[in-house]
């Protein structure tokens, strides 16, 4: 709804302008020539502002594209040196749990070689 009273609102100054203009050109002191001279002149004015102002746009957007591809390639680099860094950290991990788990793998056999051997000594004594 408000929607719809904005765009009535907007025709409605549209015309208005519209109108001013018409009226302004029907009573300006100048002649029809003048007149005429004076708002094709004005169109080329406002043409050149259009194609100077569109080419700073261009200008503006390039830069902010260059800007975000630089952006993009920084955080893309960062992201790589992150993985990396995990990959290498999760290795070193794995590496020491391989190492622990080989100690004590180690130990674990060791005991229980110790405990045949004490159980194998405890039984010889027995018998004696």
């Amino acid at each position: 709804m408000a929607s719809d009273n904005q765009n009535a609102s907007l025709g409605w100054f549209l015309a208005g302008i519209g109108l001013g203009a018409l009226v302004g050109v029907l009573y300006a002191p100048k002649s029809g020539r003048e007149t005429r001279e004076t708002l094709v002149s004005s169109a080329k004015e406002g043409s050149e502002l259009l194609r100077v102002k569109a080419r700073e746009a261009a200008d503006q957007v390039g830069t902010f594209v260059e800007r975000g591809k630089s952006q993009a390639t920084e955080f893309t680099q960062r992201g790589k040196e992150a993985v990396v860094q995990g990959r290498a950290q999760w290795e070193e991990f794995v590496d020491k749990s391989k190492s622990f788990v080989t100690d004590q793998t180690t130990r674990v056999s060791a005991a229980v070689e110790a405990g045949k051997h004490a159980y194998q000594a405890g039984g010889e004594t027995s018998e004696s």
